[in-house]
C-alpha cells in the first residue's frame, strides 16, 4: 500500500495487454507447481466475517506517531465488526467504504487481516474479487510480515498482490517493498497489467511465492516476477511468515492524487473466495 504516483504511472506505461489466461488447476497450482490447500474462506455463511479467520485494523491512526491516514494520508476510519463496512452476504464478502464521519475522517471502511489468526510462507494466494470504482477508491489485497524480523517498514518487506486506483480503472498493480527496493529511494520493483473490466467483473488475483521468486498473476497470467537476488535481507526479506490483508482505502498518496469524488459513495469490493495453497 506504499506507492507514489510517479512510480504508478511509470509502471502502467509498461503494462501487458489483458488476456484471459489459463485458469488454475484444481489444486490451485500453475503448471509445474505442486500445492495443497491449507487455508480458505469460501464465504458460504451470512453476517460478520468469520472471527476465527479474520481480525481488523481499526481507526484513523491520528493517535499514532506517524499521524493520521495510515502513513499514506488516507481519508478513511477503519471500523471493527461493523456490518456497514464488512459483511458476508449472498456467498460473497463485501468490504464497503462509505461517506460517513468517524473519528477525524469523513469516510469509513474496513481492513480485514489474518494477523494473529493465520500466517503464511511460500504459498500461492488466490483471491477472486470484483473491485470498486470511482475517483478516490484504493482497494488492495496484500501481505505484511508477522514479526518484522528485519525491522520496521520497509526492512521486513511488503507484498502487494493487487492494488487498484479509481482514476486508472483498467490498471492492476503488483509490487514488493524492501529496504533496498522501495519508492522512497527511487528503486521500486513492480509490474502492472490492464484489466478493462476489473470494476465490473470478477478476476482471480494471485501470487505464487517460493524461496526463489514471487510471481504476480491475474487469472493465472503472470505479469511480473520478483526474483530472489541472493543479496541478503535488504533485497529479499521474504523468508519469514506474512499475514494477509484486504481493504478499501479512500484517497491517500496514491489513491487520492486526482482527488476524491464525493458523490460516488458507497463503493464495494466483492470477494468470492480466498484460497491459500502451500507450495
Amino acid at each position: 500500500m506504499m506507492l507514489n504516483r510517479f512510480v504508478f504511472l511509470m509502471m502502467i506505461s509498461f503494462t501487458l495487454g489483458v488476456s484471459c489466461g489459463t485458469p488454475p488447476n484444481q489444486s490451485g497450482a500453475s503448471s509445474g507447481e505442486e500445492a495443497e490447500l491449507i487455508w480458505s474462506d469460501e464465504f458460504d455463511y451470512e453476517g460478520l466475517p468469520d472471527p476465527s479467520k479474520w481480525a481488523y485494523d481499526v481507526g484513523d491512526t491520528c493517535d499514532r506517531p506517524f499521524g493520521c491516514g495510515w502513513g499514506n494520508n488516507e481519508k478513511q476510519y477503519y471500523t471493527e465488526e461493523d456490518l456497514d463496512n464488512a459483511r458476508v452476504e449472498g456467498g460473497q464478502l463485501v468490504i464497503e467504504a462509505a461517506r460517513e464521519q468517524m473519528g477525524q475522517m469523513d469516510y469509513t471502511s474496513a481492513r480485514l487481516v489474518t494477523r494473529g489468526k493465520q500466517n503464511f510462507k511460500y504459498v500461492r494466494v488466490d483471491v477472486r474479487a470484483q473491485l470498486p470504482s470511482g475517483r478516490g477508491t484504493w482497494p488492495a489485497i496484500w501481505m505484511l510480515p508477522s514479526d518484522n524480523t528485519y525491522g520496521g517498514w520497509p526492512q521486513s518487506g511488503e507484498i502487494d498482490i493487487m492494488e487498484h486506483v479509481g482514476y486508472a480503472p483498467d490498471s492492476i498493480l503488483g509490487t514488493v517493498h524492501t529496504e533496498a527496493f522501495n519508492h522512497t529511494i527511487g528503486t521500486q520493483k513492480g509490474g502492472a497489467i490492464r484489466i478493462p473490466d476489473a470494476e465490473s467483473a470478477f478476476h482471480i488475483y494471485s501470487i505464487s511465492w517460493t524461496p526463489e521468486k514471487i510471481d504476480f498473476m491475474v487469472d493465472d497470467q503472470v505479469y511480473f516476477t520478483f526474483d530472489h537476488t541472493q543479496e541478503g535481507a535488504a533485497e529479499w526479506p521474504f523468508d519469514q511468515p506474512f499475514y494477509l490483508i484486504m481493504n478499501i482505502a479512500v484517497g491517500g498518496n496514491l489513491g487520492g492524487v486526482e482527488g476524491v469524488d464525493p458523490d460516488i459513495w458507497p463503493q464495494k469490493m466483492l470477494v468470492d473466495y480466498v484460497r491459500v495453497y502451500q507450495l
